[in-house]
């Protein structure tokens, strides 16, 4: 016995608990799973367990406790403490000279426990709405969590100017004190949205005002709210083929008809919009747009094709929602302006994150909205996640007020820009004849297709085991016209880190096209 207990403690506790009961407490008390608990607490875990599995029936006396200490090798006092939560929560009675037994109040947790499992331990699916079925046969998003080889989206976070916002953030506790820690207005905090109304007006043409800007944690979380606040399931939206992944899955959560447009040289085909319009029972209330760097092909939309959009948003009463996922980086001239500012019908959700021009870790994105949909959309934000958090709100209010995120984005776009066209030179070097780069104009990856019939799926799994992230573009289709290939971020890695990856995916790449050329 544990700790060496006299016999005759052994045989009290024996006739009292089982030997597979005893054995199954020591095992959960020693489980490494379970270290970090206090032993008193492991110990009325363990208990408890066998209460909830029906091992131990409702009016079963437990060991006393210097007995059960001395088969656990535990002091009496932990046993008592463990009994004395037990009593505590319910689980267990104690009855002055008699001792302790199970709770006739637990035999409705337990029954049936048994039954329910099927006797065989296995737990059976959940039963999910419809809804829940959907969202998580979907498969969610997938983000990249570490900047790992062509992983698209990550920004270079290592030269990130840690000691200017360490010292904004100090400066927003000392004059806010403890009023920071409190709740933010589910709009956002008044500061940040006017610095990025100012921003967008100076920088994207945009025509915004801080009682315009919704401040939230993602855009996916805008894009959320478009799908539920603007539409009813069933409806009908435009969408650009291929498209970003999370919208069209944001979109089919929502119960949204994605009604798919080719992209081409010049962005979305805006005349399929309006083909669509003439013909009854085609149309759509909305259209996702990713104007500025299309996603996932890096397509600029023409000036010709954005008034377009925005008259067939004011013919048909429809909505335009512009993702300007990241627009800061730009490498060919300068920037278009973005849609919204075009738009006098207002007609026009604009969404941007800060996640991809400074880091994902900040979590804080926002939309310009349309006056009259402020309010909608500030009530429906708060059945999300309620408000974003204000110490983080305040500093990046200081650091764009302050000249540091202007400053922060030009450096930024100058390292991209050159990582841009190392990873283009390496690709013609490394993988001509496998993959051709299509080398954008902005963004923060390149999209880059398969110059012979390989096996898109096979060669993802391949990079992955060989510690390479790619996004495949097939899936980003929604039509038969897809195009096999790779989205591949340069973002976050230094040239030699570029070339490094690159011959890897040369041998990944090779190896698997070998036994398909013989």
């Amino acid at each position: 016995m544990a700790g060496g207990s006299p016999p005759f403690i052994a045989r009290h506790t024996d006739q009292l608990f089982k030997t597979a009961q005893l054995e199954s407490v020591k095992a959960w008390i020693g489980d490494p799973a379970h270290g970090a608990l206090p032993l008193h607490a492991r110990v009325q875990r363990a208990i408890r367990q066998l209460i909830l599995d029906g091992a131990l029936d409702a009016g079963r006396p437990l060991p006393a406790s210097r007995a059960l200490a001395g088969s656990l090798g535990v002091s009496r006092d932990t046993v008592e403490a463990a009994y004395g939560q037990l009593h505590a929560e319910g689980f267990i009675e104690r009855r002055v000279g008699s001792g302790s037994f199970v709770s006739e109040r637990a035999q409705r947790l337990t029954g049936g426990a048994t039954a329910r499992r099927g006797g065989s331990g296995r737990h059976e699916a959940p039963r999910l709405s419809q809804r829940g079925s959907a969202l998580f046969h979907g498969g969610g998003v997938r983000d990249f969590l570490a900047p790992s080889a062509f992983a698209p989206g990550v920004p270079e976070t290592r030269s990130f100017p840690l000691q200017t916002w360490e010292r904004l953030q100090r400066q927003v506790l000392k004059e806010h004190g403890t009023q920071a820690l409190l709740h933010s207005p589910p709009q956002g905090m008044e500061a940040l949205r006017g610095a990025i109304a100012d921003y967008l007006n100076l920088e994207r043409g945009a025509r915004a005002t801080p009682e315009r800007v919704l401040v939230l944690t993602s855009s996916q979380q805008a894009l959320t709210l478009c799908a539920n606040v603007l539409l009813d399931p069933g409806d009908r939206l435009f969408i650009e083929d291929p498209a970003y992944h999370g919208a069209r899955k944001a979109f089919e959560a929502a119960g949204l008809q994605g009604v798919p447009v080719p992209v081409d040289a010049d962005g979305l085909r805006a005349d399929l919009l309006r083909r669509a319009a003439a013909r009854p029972g085609e149309s759509a209330r909305a259209v996702f747009l990713t104007p500025s760097h299309q996603f996932p092909t890096g397509a600029t939309l023409a000036l010709d094709r954005r008034l377009a959009i925005i008259e067939w948003a004011r013919e048909h009463q429809g909505w335009i929602i512009e993702d300007d996922y990241d627009s800061e980086f730009h490498y060919a001239g300068k920037p278009t302006a973005c849609l919204q500012g075009l738009d006098p019908q207002e007609r026009t959700l604009y969404i941007g994150t800060f996640t991809k021009s400074l880091f994902p870790g900040l979590r804080i994105a926002y939309m310009l909205l349309p006056p009259a949909l402020v309010a909608p959309m500030t009530v429906a934000r708060t059945l999300m996640d309620g408000h974003s958090a204000p110490i983080p709100q305040l500093t990046l209010a200081r650091f764009i007020e302050g000249g540091h995120f202007g400053a922060h984005v030009r450096h930024l776009r100058a390292v991209y820009a050159e990582r841009r066209d190392v990873l283009a030179r390496l690709l013609r070097q490394h993988l001509a004849g496998v993959l051709e780069p299509r080398v954008p104009a902005g963004g923060l990856q390149m999209p880059c297709l398969f110059v012979r019939d390989l096996p898109e799926r096979e060669a993802l799994d391949a990079a992955r085991r060989a510690g390479i992230d790619l996004l495949g573009l097939s899936a980003l289709y929604a039509t038969s016209r897809r195009q096999a290939g790779f989205l591949m971020g340069f973002a976050a890695h230094a040239p030699y880190e570029l070339d490094a990856a690159v011959r890897k995916l040369a041998q990944v790449l090779r190896t698997l096209d070998r036994p398909r050329a013989r």
